[in-house]
């Protein structure tokens, strides 16, 4: 008994190796919603902030709501304020010290400079 083995040939293997799509790793997100979290949590407890600008002012306030660009501070006894985030150099609660503000990870520090 005879047997013929039948095999594709070269140009059919390479053929049907062009048409699969190349599976890639996906791009990581964007965004971690880190940043959201963090100004919600601080909204809705209503805790008192300090926000450093980089020209070294202080202001001290309640986050009352941000968008992408920018965050609106509410001052008791003056006028609330209406901060652009690449303005603010970082902020942290008004209940910690200054010095130890970073220490545990409770302050944010705007790195994305345009």
């Amino acid at each position: 008994m005879n047997r013929k083995l039948i095999r594709p040939s070269l140009s059919e293997i390479q053929d049907q190796m062009a048409q699969r799509p190349q599976r890639r790793k996906p791009a990581p997100p964007d965004q971690t919603n880190a940043e959201s979290f963090y100004y919600i949590k601080q909204m809705q407890s209503r805790t008192p902030m300090v926000v450093v600008l980089n020209t070294g002012e202080t202001v001290r306030g309640v986050i009352e709501w941000y968008d992408r660009n920018c965050i609106k501070v509410h001052r008791s006894g003056e006028p609330n304020l209406l901060i652009m985030k690449n303005s603010i150099r970082y902020m942290y609660k008004q209940s910690e010290s200054k010095n130890g503000g970073g220490s545990d990870g409770n302050f944010i520090e705007d790195t994305s400079r345009e």
